[in-house]
């Protein structure tokens, strides 16, 4: 994982459980032109395992991984355009 972009664009599923934050995160990346940067800020701690299980199947690149007093911030750079 590579640090240093900020994000151009937020994403809020706090309070969500699974699939929403997966399901809008994945909503999200498809709209996002290429080298746009989505932070993702979720409460559920399946996101740990979800969000880089999703982003495994597809081009985009998971730049990092905060967790901090039960909430998890997610760092993704879209790669390519999805259809």
């Amino acid at each position: 994982m590579a640090a240093g972009k900020d994000a151009t664009h937020l994403l809020d599923v706090l309070g969500f459980l699974c699939p929403v934050p997966v399901a809008e995160a994945k909503q999200a990346l498809s709209n996002m032109e290429i080298g746009s940067v989505l932070k993702v800020l979720a409460s559920d701690p399946e996101t740990l395992h979800d969000i880089p299980l999703m982003l495994g199947r597809t081009p985009h690149e998971l730049l990092s991984v905060v967790s901090h007093e039960g909430e998890y911030s997610f760092l993704i750079e879209v790669k390519s355009r999805e259809r």
